[in-house]
C-alpha cells in the first residue's frame, strides 16, 4: 500500500467545556490544519473530547474534512477519528470514510497516523484507490 509522508501544521480553537459534572468535562473544539509533503491542502475538523479527573486519561472523536492533493492527484476526503488515553498510554485510529473521496481522489481508502513530537506534527497516510 503507498504511503504519503509530512509535515503538519495544527490549529485548534477550543470552545469552554460544554458540560462539567462528576469531574468530567467534556468540550468541543474546532482544528485547523496545514499538510505539506506528500499530501498537500487543509483540512477543517470539528473535535469533541471527554477529560477525565485522572491525568492523562481522556477520550476524542472528531470528523475532518481534506481539500488538496495526494500525489499529484487533486480532490477531497472526509477523515474520521477515534481517540483515547489510559493514564497516558494513547491510541488513535484515523480512517479515510468509504466512498468520501471527491475530483481525483474518488476510491480513496486508508489510515492515517499522526505524530507529535514536541508540538512539531508529522503524518503518515497509508492509501489505496478501488
Amino acid at each position: 500500500m503507498p504511503a504519503a509522508r509530512g509535515p503538519l501544521d495544527v490549529n485548534t480553537v477550543p470552545e469552554p467545556p460544554f458540560l462539567e459534572r462528576d469531574g468530567l468535562k467534556l468540550s468541543h473544539s474546532m482544528v485547523g490544519k496545514e499538510f505539506s509533503g506528500d499530501l498537500v491542502g487543509t483540512s477543517e475538523a470539528r473535535m469533541i473530547a471527554s477529560f477525565t479527573g485522572t491525568p492523562g486519561s481522556a477520550g476524542y472523536v472528531a470528523i475532518e474534512h481534506f481539500t488538496g492533493s495526494l500525489s499529484g492527484k487533486t480532490g477531497s476526503f472526509v477523515l474520521q477519528h477515534s481517540g483515547i488515553m489510559n493514564r497516558g498510554d494513547a491510541k488513535l485510529m484515523v480512517m479515510v470514510v468509504p466512498d468520501s473521496g471527491t475530483g481525483e481522489l474518488v476510491g480513496i481508502s486508508g489510515t492515517l497516523e499522526i505524530d507529535n513530537d514536541d508540538g512539531q506534527h508529522s503524518y503518515v497516510l497509508e492509501y489505496d484507490f478501488a
